[in-house]
């Protein structure tokens, strides 16, 4: 006789419900399964977007009940919207029942991850564990630390770019944080307990990211104003657009072949920060703006007043070094493209106003 306990019968109920409804290609087929997205932000906001014009039910969950932003498109079907704490598991055990699918796009305060994170991970990890749904998380890339400390035959360096096997080698709080977030969310995998993958991303750039190429930037080059900016100008950097992020957690989500690892989201080729600025201000008509780098110094100074600057002195390598990722196993995989720049420049300026060569001279940006 077997012996079946209350867990396993219902991951057992869904991932049978799943097989039948799985295409040919082992992807999930549309059938009105409620998929739960934690955040609202740029990646949360992109994630419904994806969702809506398919046959799902969408549930966003944040602290204060909000919905999608950072983006002029509005969602083609209304979400459900509810307020709750994301660290709270009782809450989100019960607020995912029968959910297919829950995407971790939470942001915490940055400078209050190490504290934050770790109960929402946790709380996360057991819903989808309780009620059978494949969990996507929403990652960054500072699990891997710097360079140096991931030396080795799988590290990474100007000529080898980080891939999906770069050793987890973080050292600092924040870097840490999210490999342990990771590992354990791999080991319930591994042990059956639920079907997790993690989506790994670079710094954003897209409308409604708190983005290294947004507020500080965008507006002065509109405005032909200098820019400047953390680490050096003329280390070659990896940035994913968001709509692109949001679009591999959903494939993510719905596919079997991308369960039981982490991906790196389609990305383009890297660029500089100055070559990044530059080309802003190419798509928007402007000539070349001014770009600086932050001396350490005054970076250490204002990290004495705020918690922000100070939290950001450990990823500081990041635009110090080439810091490149590999998104070839993604694209090869799933068929997804990343974006093209030229788009996604022209997606950033126009949510900060800018409206090509119709502007007039009463705009904030005129051309």
């Amino acid at each position: 006789m077997l012996f079946i306990n209350k867990s396993t019968a219902r991951e057992f109920e869904h991932s049978t419900t799943l097989e039948r409804t799985m295409d040919e290609n082992g992807t999930a087929k549309d059938s009105g399964d409620l998929h739960v997205i934690i955040g609202a932000g740029a990646i949360g906001s992109g994630v419904a977007r994806a969702l809506a014009g398919s046959d799902h039910r969408v549930r966003i969950i944040t602290r204060s009940g909000s919905g999608p932003s950072g983006s002029a498109d509005p969602v083609v079907r209304p979400a459900e919207l509810i307020a709750a704490d994301a660290s709270d598991a009782e809450a989100m055990a019960r607020l995912t029942e029968g959910a297919a699918a829950i995407y971790n796009c939470a942001n915490p305060p940055y400078h209050r991850w190490p504290a934050l994170w770790p109960p929402i991970a946790s709380s996360l990890l057991g819903a989808a564990e309780r009620n059978g749904a494949v969990l996507v998380t929403i990652c960054n890339l500072y699990g891997y630390g710097p360079a140096p400390r991931s030396q080795s035959a799988t590290g990474y360096d100007e000529a080898h770019p980080m891939t999906e096997a770069t050793p987890l080698a973080a050292t600092g709080r924040k870097g840490t944080v999210r490999a342990r977030m990771w590992l354990d969310a791999l080991a319930a995998h591994q042990a059956g307990r639920v079907r997790a993958i993690e989506v790994r991303a670079s710094d954003y750039v897209g409308p409604g990211a708190e983005s290294v190429l947004g507020a500080r930037v965008v507006p002065n080059v509109l405005r032909g104003r200098p820019v400047q900016v953390l680490g050096r100008t003329d280390r070659l950097h990896t940035w994913s657009f968001t709509g692109d992020v949001a679009r591999m957690a959903v494939v993510a989500g719905r596919d079997r072949r991308a369960w039981g690892r982490a991906w790196h989201a389609p990305s383009g080729p890297p660029r500089t920060q100055r070559d990044a600025i530059d080309d802003l201000a190419r798509a928007a008509g402007r000539a070349p703006v001014p770009v600086r780098a932050v001396p350490a110094v005054v970076m250490r100074a204002a990290g004495l007043f705020s918690p922000l600057m100070r939290e950001l002195a450990e990823t500081r390598y990041q635009f110090a070094e080439n810091f490149v990722m590999d998104s070839t196993a993604a694209r090869q995989t799933f068929g997804l493209e990343p974006t093209p720049w030229d788009q996604v420049l022209a997606e950033v300026l126009r949510s900060y106003g800018w409206q090509g060569a119709e502007q007039t001279k009463h705009s904030n940006y005129p051309a």
